[in-house]
């Protein structure tokens, strides 16, 4: 028997993040599934991409009987962690889109992105779910001279386009396509709003396999016409996934909130998030209540593409990211830093985030965003939602439906490539510290991370 999870859970759960422990939400998890049920559809996974589709469907079809199995609760994973971005990024850039599938499609793309961003605060204000969504854009600071390079080049590429807007100012970029949420708020308010439509959370209920039209978990077997996977990193714990996707951890820290008055000094207003144009990428936000809320990649990569809770933490990172944000903004001082936390996102093989469904084993999925996966999946939510209902739009019609990418290598040959790229990224900063000239790695490097 698997023991039944209880209320002393809710404890348990505050400390995943901070966006957890601030959550105003009753963390005590759902009922699990009770055993053998059928339903309609059938997805693996409790988080934004899983439940955005639940919502959509529903929203086309009332009266499906939807089962979401989660193995821990709603928002556990990268959907209730991340950034608070959500953005209109796509793991692969317009020009890498415009070689792989034409202008047309890449452009098609870019704007459905864009249009997402607004599409979450639609949702979410007429769900009257208080997300601290705020669209203040994305400050892009540009502290050296080669940085400054990199942000022009961008600002020229979106102007050739002509569908991203991207302004430079004296010392940043500045793209308007951004707007700041608390996370948690958002995957646990939809949660909830799902739950009202008529869908169902079984919550402590591990997925152990699937294939067409099943859903083994260690509590029984879900039969359904439509399998969604919905999984993101956790995709590798899975024997059928378990080489689609590499789980890279990503790790971040909160401080103690700052005056009013500090924050003009810095010059980050309410609603924006920032970050700069070094490649061992760094991101964070001003929340709604004045703390940096900040975070980095730098984690290795684990044998195995193992996942475990004791990779969620690692205090030499940790203190890194501490003292790039002092770099960063040196008027914050000794400011403390009240939470840590961190955990896995989901990469694909060539950096290009996916959704489809194969029609004939009825299992359909998304993921592989890369960590810009916030807006992403509501995105997703949307064209899944038309796929499993057979509607011609212009969804099913992006370039990312129906993407496969290569699988990962076997190990070892997945552990030294991840582990390079982490440590090439770091090379090409301290290459261009001390060449002040774009790095040679970092240009190498570019076709295998989406540029």
């Amino acid at each position: 028997m698997v023991p039944a999870l209880t209320a002393q859970d809710d404890a348990r759960y505050r400390g995943v993040s901070f966006w957890h422990d601030t959550v105003p939400d009753d963390l005590t998890p759902r009922a699990p599934l009770a055993g053998d049920e059928d339903a309609d559809v059938a997805i693996i996974g409790a988080g934004l991409t899983g439940l955005w589709t639940a919502w959509y469907l529903l929203e086309r079809d009332p009266s499906l009987r939807i089962v979401l199995l989660e193995r821990e609760i709603a928002g556990f994973g990268a959907s209730g962690r991340n950034g608070g971005w959500c953005s209109a990024l796509f793991p692969r850039s317009t020009a890498s889109l415009e070689r792989a599938h034409g202008l047309d499609a890449a452009l098609a793309m870019r704007r459905a992105m864009i249009g997402t961003v607004d599409e979450v605060g639609r949702v979410t204000e007429s769900l009257g779910l208080d997300i601290d969504y705020v669209k203040g854009g994305t400050l892009a600071f540009t502290p050296t001279a080669v940085q400054r390079r990199a942000a022009e080049v961008e600002a020229a590429e979106a102007a050739r386009y002509g569908v991203d807007t991207v302004e430079l100012l004296p010392h940043a970029s500045f793209d308007p396509n951004c707007a700041r949420v608390h996370p948690a708020k958002l995957v646990r308010g939809l949660a909830r709003a799902v739950e009202a439509r008529g869908a169902r959370i079984a919550e402590g209920t591990e997925v152990v396999g699937y294939g067409p039209r099943a859903v083994r978990t260690a509590r029984g077997t879900v039969r359904a016409p439509h399998v969604v996977v919905a999984t993101e990193g956790y995709g590798a714990s899975l024997r059928e996934t378990h080489r689609r996707v590499l789980p890279l951890y990503s790790l971040m820290i909160a401080t103690e909130p700052l005056p009013d008055a500090l924050w003009d000094e810095i010059g980050i207003a309410h609603g924006q998030t920032f970050t700069d144009y070094r490649h061992l990428l760094v991101y964070g936000q001003r929340t709604a209540d004045n703390r940096f809320a900040f975070g980095g990649r730098g984690a290795r990569y684990h044998w195995g593409s193992a996942i475990r809770e004791g990779y969620d933490r690692v205090p030499a990172v940790f203190e890194h990211l501490r003292g790039t944000l002092r770099a960063m903004f040196p008027a914050i001082g000794d400011v403390a830093v009240t939470h840590t936390w961190g955990g896995p996102l989901g990469v694909p093989r060539d950096w290009h985030a996916s959704s489809g469904l194969d029609p004939a084993t009825g299992i359909a999925w998304a993921g592989g965003y890369v960590g810009d996966g916030l807006s992403t999946t509501n995105l997703a939510g949307r064209t899944l939602a038309d796929l499993l209902t057979r509607a011609d739009t212009e969804l099913v019609r992006l370039p990312w439906v129906g993407h496969r990418s290569p699988d990962w290598e076997p190990e070892p040959l997945r552990f030294l490539g991840a582990n390079a790229g982490l440590v090439a990224m770091t090379a090409a900063d301290a290459e261009e510290r001390l060449t002040g000239r774009a790095s040679i790695a970092a240009r190498l490097m570019g076709p295998l991370t989406g540029h």
